[in-house]
């Protein structure tokens, strides 16, 4: 167990992951709300899927955050014929050392981009989610570790579905938020053709903050605080998903746990040592939306989950937050 003296402040976080955003932003220019979200799944050890058209700035944004973490960062082109070595790694014999030796594949970085997932096989995928989940990979019966913080994300073309394998609601459970960033208002557009007129933004990015230190910032969410009544509000929004009439599979308890994780971790981004109920509001669509499994009717019908996802949360009560219930301890 963490020493608690090892634990910094929640105050660091805001301080921190302000840096980060300002960092990130040089490059990526009006997305902050984007950025906050990525700071949330890193927070709360998560994973993104971000699923938008070609030409949004994924691969940068994904390059932007590592260079502000100092953190190592790998890219994969998703190909069908792209097999699980290709990311794990792979030993070989090494004639020097008369052995085999194992050499690391791209997962082995802290921040790995996986563009267009939906096009590796289904065996690739598993073998890349199962990464995602266990923070380790098992290579000859040998167990090695992930680096830490680790973040995987992962891209899909939601146009361009010829030749897809498309996840399975398992996998995409795995994904803490599902994302899409969107094409940029006129004023940012003009301001992007400015920045990147003379020179890569990119290139002038440093660290901000340490990865290793960043994992102590993980270890901070977790003291933030709830309300009793705002954690039965997250219950009642959960639970809705599993008794409406237009979805056929509800959110699992996972997803009970990672929407929990994600409000943490924004509440201490927004400056805040208690989550509130517009912190839910605000990540149920990003947290659940991908979690459910419609029925035919409703998908015939074009109605997309996060349409669903923010029709349950508006019929649902918001709390009145009280003094007499002290936030729960823990």
């Amino acid at each position: 167990m963490e020493n608690d003296a090892m634990v910094p402040a929640l105050s660091a976080v805001q301080q921190y992951t302000e840096q980060i955003r300002a960092n990130v932003a040089r490059v990526i220019i009006g997305k902050l709300d984007v950025i906050d979200l990525l700071l949330v799944a890193l927070l709360s050890d998560g994973h993104v899927l971000l699923e938008d058209v070609p030409g949004m700035g994924k691969t940068v944004l994904a390059k932007a955050l590592a260079r502000s973490l100092g953190a190592t960062f790998q890219r994969v082109q998703g190909t069908p014929d792209l097999l699980p070595t290709d990311i794990i790694g792979v030993s070989y014999y090494d004639q020097k050392q008369n052995d085999f030796v194992f050499r690391n594949g791209p997962l082995f970085a802290q921040i790995l981009l996986v563009d267009e997932i939906n096009r590796t096989t289904p065996r690739t995928q598993s073998a890349l989610l199962e990464a995602m989940a266990e923070r380790q990979v098992t290579v000859e019966r040998e167990s090695r570790q992930l680096p830490r913080p680790f973040l995987v994300m992962a891209t899909q073309n939601p146009v361009e579905l010829e030749g897809t394998f498309p996840l399975p609601e398992a996998q995409l459970d795995r994904f803490l938020l599902k994302v899409q960033m969107g094409y940029p208002e006129e004023a940012d557009e003009q301001e992007i053709l400015h920045r990147f007129k003379q020179a890569e933004p990119l290139d002038t990015l440093e660290p901000v903050v340490s990865a290793s230190d960043f994992i102590g910032l993980q270890r901070a969410i977790r003291t933030v605080q709830w309300q009793p009544e705002v954690e039965r509000y997250l219950l009642k929004i959960v639970r809705a998903t599993r008794q409406h009439d237009t979805i056929q599979m509800g959110v699992s308890p996972r997803g009970t746990l990672a929407l929990y994780r994600a409000c943490e971790a924004y509440a201490a981004i927004q400056g805040r040592d208690f989550v509130q109920p517009d912190d839910i509001k605000y990540l149920a669509p990003f947290v659940l939306a991908h979690r459910i499994l419609t029925t035919n009717r409703n998908r015939m019908r074009g109605r997309r989950s996060n349409e669903i996802i923010t029709e349950i949360v508006q019929g649902i009560e918001v709390p009145v937050e009280t003094i007499a219930s002290p936030p729960v301890a823990r």
